[in-house]
């Protein structure tokens, strides 16, 4: 369909999941793709692959979202080849659980740079360029369990809360520039990171998806591209669920 036919768009922790999910989509659809990772030449395979399938340029920057010299140098690199950067996703985040009591002070830490501080960072860069030309849409990735909470999860949960509350306020501050921003709250999605809970834990959750089964990484991308797309012009400040119904 082209919904992205030419638009540069920077796509974080995109190895795996929703993010990698995403690239795929975004490239499907004319995208002028930069998939982001922490570890060298993960992506370098993918990018080829669909930059001579779909006839666009899927390129792959390394660096981590907590660092923010090489982060900035990631979005002048963006702005110095294509002269503009039209949309972000923020999508790379840690997921560590811990119960309350046994919290330590290097896992909130850990958690926060880059569910957080990660995030804020890469808003600032790249409002930053989308300023100059005056349009932009970035989309943040929030959690279900940001919004509703969950045992075990008091860490995670604050950090995906704070994503929520953050698009908020930059939606407001930055709409007058022609900047969008908004967020996508998934709830049970089938992903290495959700896995990684055990199939117990994985039993206990469908019951309590009304729509009986795990969403796809694939279907969080069909909405962050609806977000990342004109079809979603006049959308902005929103928290979208992707949830099946899901209770938590």
């Amino acid at each position: 369909m082209g919904l992205l036919d030419g638009k540069v768009c920077l796509i974080t922790g995109a190895s795996r999941g929703i993010g990698a999910a995403t690239v795929k989509r975004f490239a499907e659809e004319g995208a002028i793709v930069y998939a982001n990772a922490r570890t060298p030449n993960i992506l370098d395979d993918l990018c080829l692959e669909l930059s001579e399938t779909h006839n666009t340029t899927v390129k792959a920057l390394y660096f981590d979202v907590r660092d923010e010299i090489a982060s900035k140098k990631a979005v002048i690199q963006i702005r110095k080849e294509t002269g503009k950067l039209d949309v972000l996703v923020n999508n790379a985040g840690i997921m560590k659980d811990a119960l309350i009591g046994m919290i330590s002070r290097d896992l909130m830490q850990e958690i926060y740079d880059t569910n957080v501080f990660g995030v804020m960072n890469m808003i600032q860069l790249a409002s930053k360029v989308m300023m100059f030309q005056k349009n932009g849409s970035i989309i943040n990735l929030a959690s279900i369990v940001g919004l509703e909470g969950n045992p075990g999860q008091l860490v995670y949960s604050a950090t995906k809360g704070a994503v929520a509350t953050m698009t908020k306020t930059a939606s407001k501050e930055l709409a007058p520039q022609g900047i969008r921003v908004n967020a996508v709250a998934p709830g049970m999605i089938d992903t290495d990171m959700f896995r990684s809970i055990g199939d117990e834990k994985i039993k206990e959750h469908l019951a309590n998806i009304r729509m009986g089964r795990l969403g796809t990484p694939e279907e969080v991308a069909d909405v962050i591209l609806f977000l990342a797309s004109d079809l979603s012009r006049y959308i902005t400040g929103e928290i979208i669920g992707v949830n099946g119904g899901a209770m938590v």
